[in-house]
């Protein structure tokens, strides 16, 4: 296995990204990961190199504006089409300049959001998606879980000195860039649904039972509501971060999916 990296511009700012060679030349689709709201490159741990040997695809892994090592983030509250703009606008010019022109996007949280409205807006790119607690809608139980993580992280050192392991300067933009644009009251109403009908691509839809950011209807909305095939997965005795909090399950049912569509 060969791992580089590699800087991604998106106009004046820079995203660092990791490509995960098993085949040289191969015309295999790519395995692309996309992090959740608080994570990098380095929170994903040894998952994506797993998958990678587990399915013999290829992957790339890359951290937004904002998180870990890449370009620190802007003015906080985020805009409240933030994840909009990341899947329609600035994940197609990553993969362009990441050279991945047959993506198989894997998104956790955030990124799972990213990934179904890439699949949305670019449906002729992309050859399947996997999301594991992707948001479509914004619930109750997303705002108190947020609400808690806050009081932890500002009334506490223990998520912040977590957290500055990895994002270091950009600790707490990064956390401020979630908590806080998900809290304004314009974010309730932030909603998705509307696009899930432009998805025709194959999906994997996981979230865990237990999720304490959301509810099996961000699932069932994504199934009900996309016109391709989607697979629910809901996995028992699993929380938010399914590739870890489950990860034989969660690692068979990518692997078994993914073999379908290869």
């Amino acid at each position: 296995m060969n791992i580089s990296f590699q800087d991604i511009e998106f106009q004046t700012q820079r995203m660092r990204a990791k490509h995960i060679i098993l085949h040289e030349d191969n015309d295999k689709p790519t395995l692309v990961f996309l992090h959740e709201g608080l994570g990098c490159l380095e929170m994903w741990k040894d998952f994506p190199e797993k998958l990678c040997q587990e399915t013999g695809l290829n992957g790339f892994v890359y951290e937004r504006i904002g998180f870990g090592q890449s370009s620190p983030l802007g003015l906080v509250p985020r805009p409240i089409d933030y994840l909009e703009r990341e899947g329609r606008d600035i994940l197609p010019v990553v993969l362009e300049q990441g050279g991945i022109q047959n993506p198989l996007l894997v998104g956790h949280s955030d990124g799972g959001s990213i990934a179904l409205i890439y699949a949305a807006f670019h449906a002729d790119k992309l050859c399947a998606a996997i999301t594991e607690a992707a948001h479509v809608f914004v619930e109750d139980i997303t705002i108190d879980g947020i609400v808690e993580a806050g009081k932890i992280y500002f009334k506490t050192d223990d998520l912040k000195t977590k957290l500055a392991r990895y994002h270091g300067d950009n600790t707490d933009k990064a956390f401020r860039g979630w908590h806080d644009t998900w809290l304004t009251p314009e974010f309730r109403h932030w909603n998705m649904e509307n696009l899930l009908a432009n998805i025709t691509c194959p999906l994997l839809v996981i979230q865990g039972i237990d999720d304490e950011y959301g509810s099996q209807l961000q699932v069932q909305s994504i199934v009900e509501n996309s016109t391709g095939p989607a697979t629910p997965f809901m996995v028992p005795n699993c929380a938010h971060i399914p590739h870890f909090q489950a990860a034989a399950p969660v690692m068979q049912a990518m692997k078994d999916f993914i073999n379908k569509i290869v």
